[in-house]
């Protein structure tokens, strides 16, 4: 019978029952296509590098359907992306895949992964496997395309667990694993990978491979890509930029090339050796307006003969001819290092000529660490240093650099800088948080649909390495 058989009255008195029969169906569904849902964690340790391959993990998972969880306890698959330049970071990483198994006893289908250069080191793989016998995917630093496969083997049960190391020192590039950006408006780039310089103390070239450089054009298209998307800032990738070979194509001509595409935006990189950080470079950065005036240039140390131990390839007086120029070319440059203290035989002396090129280079900012053995390279079969002394050191270092930090943000008020606005304040209301191109953090007033815009802010007061002001001229 039509619906139009029907009388008004007699449409009327079912409609309640029809929409309930609705609603209940539409909810019905509702939980069945929730339930459906498969939830991904990722925890990423260790460098920017990570950070950009934990966005190729993220890009793998959704492709297979998962959906990003904060909560471990509503995770189908969780992955640890793994560093292991430091036996700190390690022991932190074990600690966290230890956690995991109690969530795998309540969920016996969670999916625990382990990647990256932790996994890759000598003998981890198989020490993994008898700690943690419940993780069912190891994978190396080169093969990580391989997740994609391994999740899917263990999902249909054709595999309990799914290990895999590639042992190759020059393994290909990959440019097929997709990628699900969350740096918001910056995008990470690798133009490298790898690393040739085999310092003594690095566990880096063992776990990465040799370099290898990407193509020159897939670079460019793939930044292209990124401006049209509408990203505001771009920050290349390598462990050292400065070495990057492609055919006839050096490091100097990536930038040169990405600085002539159209639109706002920011160009960046990291990281640069000393020993082939080059004019060109300081050059083209000071006749880019795009190009960050803001270098990485790590010195590890101030003492000759810890750097000849370490095998960095120049000494003290060559460091700082490299930074005098860069502070002469680009007066307002914001210049961060890294800087390790006890390293193998270093003695007081060998520490006061650390502390003694900080005071004459002031860096904006440093990164310091305490030296850690890494099984497999050659600075772990030296003669240690006690912990007492190491930490002795580092408060001494930690205690200069940040003096030095907080005079330089001084310099800071009055001035009016250009900001790009990277996100809400987290602890502030009503403040958003951006950089400088010098890579200086300033807090100031604005909403969330400031994110991504650039704002002439004028710096009112500091606080240690954060700067805090007011939009200008709005």
């Amino acid at each position: 019978m039509l619906l139009s058989d029907h009388s008004y009255d007699d449409y009327s008195a079912a409609t309640p029952f029809l929409i309930a029969l609705c609603l209940r169906a539409g909810l019905f569904c509702y939980i069945i296509i929730f339930t459906m849902k498969k939830f991904y964690v990722i925890k990423t340790f260790g460098c920017q590098m990570n950070v950009h391959e934990s966005e190729k993990i993220a890009g793998i998972a959704e492709e297979l359907g998962y959906f990003v969880t904060e909560d471990d306890s509503n995770a189908d698959l969780i992955v640890f992306n793994t560093c292991c330049i430091r036996d700190t970071a390690e022991k932190k990483i074990l600690g966290n895949i230890g956690d995991v198994k109690v969530l795998k006893k309540k969920k016996p289908s969670l999916i625990v992964a382990v990647v990256g250069c932790m996994t890759q080191q000598n003998g981890a793989a198989e020490e993994l496997k008898k700690k943690f016998p419940f993780v069912n995917i190891v994978l190396g630093t080169s093969n990580l395309s391989e997740l994609s496969s391994a999740i899917i083997a263990i999902e249909n049960r054709q595999k309990k667990r799914y290990d895999h190391i590639l042992n190759e020192t020059m393994p290909t590039i990959d440019e097929t694993i997709p990628v699900k950006r969350t740096s918001g408006t910056n995008a990470w780039v690798n133009i490298m990978y790898g690393c040739n310089n085999f310092c003594t103390y690095c566990i880096v070239p063992y776990v990465r491979g040799r370099e290898r450089s990407r193509d020159f054009s897939v670079i460019l298209d793939e930044v292209k890509s990124l401006l049209d998307e509408g990203y505001k800032e771009i920050t290349l990738l390598g462990q050292n930029v400065d070495s990057y070979a492609y055919e006839n194509k050096r490091f100097v001509n990536i930038l040169e090339e990405i600085a002539k595409l159209p639109g706002k935006f920011r160009l960046r990189f990291m990281t640069s050796h000393p020993k082939d950080f080059n004019s060109a470079v300081i050059d083209v950065i000071r006749s880019c307006d795009n190009i960050c005036n803001n270098v990485h240039l790590p010195i590890q140390s101030g003492s000759d003969r810890i750097l000849k131990l370490m095998n960095r390839h120049y000494d003290r007086a060559r460091y700082m001819e490299v930074l005098n120029e860069i502070k002469q070319k680009l007066p307002h440059c914001g210049i961060t290092t890294d800087i390790m203290v006890g390293f193998p035989t270093e003695t007081e002396e060998d520490f006061l000529d650390t502390m003694s090129l900080v005071r004459e280079a002031r860096f904006s900012n440093a990164f310091t660490f305490v030296y850690s053995p890494r099984r497999g390279t050659v600075a772990a079969a030296m003669e240690q240093l006690s912990p007492a002394v190491k930490k002795d050191r580092i408060t001494r270092l930690v205690d200069l650099q940040n003096s030095i930090t907080k005079e330089l943000s001084l310099e800071y008020i009055g001035r009016t800088e250009e900001v790009l606005v990277e996100d809400l304040n987290p602890k502030k209301p009503g403040f958003v948080c951006g950089r400088t191109e010098s890579g200086r953090l300033v807090n100031f007033p604005g909403v969330e649909a400031d994110i991504g815009a650039f704002k002439q802010v004028k710096i009112t007061t500091s606080r240690s390495a954060a700067l805090w002001g007011e939009t200008y001229g709005e």
